[in-house]
């Protein structure tokens, strides 16, 4: 956890990444009714800020100290360090799950089993991808072609897409993104 929390610390301070919320999440934040909120990966919060302000009650949950530091200290948001390979994820506790930019396969069926009935999933990560594209080198962080949509099956999608796309440095990159809703069992 350690190495994993210094490089992050690094990666924030070295290469900072813009503050504005992602575009999908805006877009599609009026499919969920107010209430508790995640952020997985949370990075320096510019998520969680978004969520909050729209009267959210957000878990911002990131290995960086240094990003967390960046979140603002709010009575709606609540920040947690932990190290994302061994945290688990509360069952049936969130109306909305935002995972952007963060890959790990051992927290899918958790973000399912986490969203309460009629919670929704917001989720864009990278997916492999050839060519010109900046990217995470290890394919343990890269989704494979529909892999996205396929962790979700039996939700109901609102919304997916794999395209090409331009990162939060600027750099050209290929992504998913997902937005679906956990039906009334």
């Amino acid at each position: 956890m350690l190495a994993d929390k210094e490089r992050w610390n690094k990666r924030h301070v070295e290469k900072p990444m813009r503050h504005t919320v992602e575009p999908l999440i805006e877009k599609y934040i009026g499919e969920v009714e107010v209430g508790e909120a995640l952020d997985i990966a949370c990075g320096i919060g510019r998520n969680t800020h978004f969520m909050a302000e729209k009267g959210f009650l957000v878990d911002a949950v990131d290995i960086s100290d240094y990003a967390l530091s960046q979140v603002k200290d709010m009575a709606t948001i609540k920040k947690f360090e932990v190290d994302l390979d061994t945290y688990n994820l509360e069952i049936n506790k969130y109306d909305l799950i935002v995972n952007i930019n963060y890959l790990s396969r051992r927290l899918l069926p958790q973000i399912k089993e986490a969203l309460r009935d009629g919670g929704v999933i917001i989720f864009e990560t990278f997916i492999i991808a050839h060519g010109e594209f900046t990217q995470p080198v290890n394919p343990e962080f890269l989704l494979r072609k529909n892999e996205l949509l396929h962790a979700f099956i039996g939700l109901d999608i609102i919304y997916y897409e794999e395209r090409d796309d331009i990162n939060l440095r600027g750099e050209n990159t290929r992504v998913a993104s997902l937005v679906a809703r956990k039906g009334n069992c």
